[in-house]
């Protein structure tokens, strides 16, 4: 390891490590799954340090190394599934950001929700929960997941689209979303 070689690789990374960590736990669907898919991810980067520092957007190609790491790994094992959190490892922050009072019957309506948004999500297929978890629920842009799965940016718009139709479909058949 030469000399400064650590912080350069901290002060690039650390601005992408927890967008970084919840695409890995989203992608395994488990915390240690999740865990070795990051920490594999961290290794490989520092390993390709000199060329990090010469891109320009670090999250879509961290996204993009993280994302073939998992795929790798599925086709090596295939035991790997996209899964969406379960309730009980939802984190209490993520709860708390959520709308509502604070009173406990405004939580239990909104954990109510989340499972049913998560059995929602799970009936659709890996591809299509993919780009809804990456775009609507990660942040991530049309551009950086066409950059990060590979799949044509024409293809991510209509996979996004097709997707969220089904979702309200499914939301407005059990109540959950009134079609607003």
């Amino acid at each position: 390891m030469q000399p400064g070689e650590q912080e350069t690789f901290e002060k690039l990374l650390r601005p992408h490590m927890e967008r970084l960590y919840r695409l890995a736990y989203r992608l395994t669907g488990s915390k240690a799954e999740a865990e070795d898919l990051f920490q594999d991810v961290l290794v490989k980067a520092f390993a390709r340090l000199d060329e990090l520092v010469g891109i320009d957007h670090h999250a879509s190609w961290l996204s993009r190394v993280l994302y073939n790491h998992f795929v790798d790994n599925h086709r090596r094992y295939a035991r790997q599934r996209l899964v969406m959190v379960s309730e009980s490892e939802l984190p209490q922050q993520a709860i708390d950001r959520l709308p509502g009072d604070g009173t406990p019957q405004a939580a239990g309506e909104r954990l109510d929700d989340i499972t049913r948004l998560d059995q929602a999500l799970a009936t659709l297929s890996d591809e299509h929960r993919l780009i809804v978890l990456m775009h609507d629920v990660e942040g991530y842009k049309l551009e950086e997941i066409h950059e990060v799965t590979g799949v044509p940016l024409g293809t991510v718009k209509s996979r996004l689209h097709r997707a969220r139709a089904r979702l309200r479909e499914i939301l407005a058949a059990d109540g959950t979303f009134d079609g607003r």
